[in-house]
């Protein structure tokens, strides 16, 4: 893990500092982060990142994962996909079964942080908690919240409102509640071994391991196997440019141990595929890192085509490698893209398919909006921005609870 002063040489050495001198009033308080899974998916990556160069700062902040068996995980993924507006039912069975799990978590699990900090739907009923414990209590939703189905999202508002504030992607995904919103967007660590530079040797040994064509366009798409991410549309989008333009399609991605659809996702894509040899379909393991920069630096077009998105961290990632991106304009994406200047928003899966042609064919203008991302995502989107936010938050809750000791 890279030392907070390496940094410096991206954002400045004023940037560390201030960092500093923020993380100095915490002194003595306990961050504890609580979420579902410490492995896949943006929340995990995230908190990988950040909780070491938070202790490195002074702040003593940790992280816990709660548990659940595949059929909690089967009804908060019914959960997530009804929250970004897809038509599910939640049985009052589930709910209830939902409801139990998080009682059984919250019994087993140790509060010891001055600041319970709780990441998204699936531990969200833990703050039950609050009255007997007392603490300060934050709610982070990293999911697309513009049009979620209304019984789900009431069900949720119930425990929403016992939390003290509730931190927010974007702007379009606050809601009307009885508590103070924050917004806060993700970040991507310019340093991890996904973002980091990596030498031409590395990224043509990937190419060669996958078997793709380092001389004709490839055109990528990084994502966990979800329909969400629309992967079917992304083959769609493929094949239409295929009868103009020579290329090549990527499809590269894993699964999280809270999402059980995703090997259903993976066989449909396979399907979908048609056994042209030209696509490419990865199921990549959690620690693929070094793989996945490689393959977004060999790239000639970056796509990320969800139908629903909470921010999409993957976006952040390409862009930071100057490539030029082509994204629906959902969730956070419109933050990280200002449409024909650091990227492209597209709402079809034809429009998508204009605008891949139009940078195949156009290099010099898809350098351009590559570059202009990359400064975007070095301005808005590091981790150093998304710490100090944090740390800005933490100092908000003017908690006055005595100081916890273990």
């Amino acid at each position: 893990m890279p030392a907070l002063k390496e940094y410096a040489t991206i954002v400045g050495q004023g940037i560390i500092d201030e960092l500093y001198l923020i993380a100095e009033k915490l002194s003595g308080k306990i961050v504890q982060n609580i979420n579902s899974t410490s492995v896949g998916g943006g929340v995990a990556e995230i908190l990988m990142r950040m909780i070491p160069l938070l202790k490195e700062l002074g702040v003593d902040a940790r992280w816990d994962v709660i548990k659940g068996d595949e059929k909690f995980f089967t009804i908060t993924k019914k959960m997530h996909n009804a929250l970004h507006g897809v038509q599910v039912e939640l049985t009052n069975d589930e709910l209830d079964y939902f409801l139990e799990i998080n009682r059984m978590n919250s019994e087993e699990m140790n509060f010891y942080g001055n600041i319970i900090f709780v990441h998204d739907p699936q531990p969200i009923t833990l703050v039950n908690k609050k009255l007997e414990i007392g603490r300060k209590w934050l709610w982070r939703c990293h999911i697309d919240f513009t049009e979620p189905q209304e019984d789900t999202i009431n069900f949720l508002e119930f425990y929403i409102n016992q939390y003290d504030k509730a931190v927010f992607s974007a702007p379009a995904f606050a809601r009307k509640l009885k508590i103070p919103q924050v917004l806060i967007s993700p970040s991507i660590d310019p340093l991890s071994d996904k973002n980091r530079e990596l030498p031409d040797d590395v990224i043509l040994n990937v190419l060669n391991r996958f078997g793709i064509d380092k001389e004709r366009p490839i055109v990528t798409q990084i994502s966990r196997f979800d329909y969400l991410k629309d992967p079917i549309g992304v083959i769609k989008t493929y094949k239409k440019v295929k009868q103009y333009i020579d290329c090549q399609l990527v499809l590269a991605g894993g699964g999280a141990t809270d999402d059980p659809e995703g090997m259903k996702v993976l066989q449909e894509v396979k399907d979908a595929a048609s056994n042209d040899p030209d696509i490419h379909i990865l199921f990549l393991p959690p620690a693929s890192d070094i793989e996945i920069n490689a393959l977004q630096r060999a790239s000639t077009v970056i796509l990320q085509k969800s139908l629903k998105e909470g921010f999409g961290l993957t976006v952040a990632e390409a862009l930071w490698k100057a490539k030029p991106v082509i994204a629906s304009a959902v969730g956070g994406i419109p933050l990280q893209i200002t449409h024909k200047y650091s990227g492209i928003l597209t709402y079809s899966i034809d429009g998508t398919a204009y605008y891949l042609k139009q940078l195949l064919n156009e290099p010099e203008y898809a350098r351009k909006l590559g570059e202009n991302g990359k400064n975007n995502i070095k301005n808005n989107f590091l981790i150093t921005r998304h710490i100090r936010d944090y740390l800005l938050l933490f100092l908000s809750l003017d908690y006055d609870e005595d100081i916890v000791y273990l």
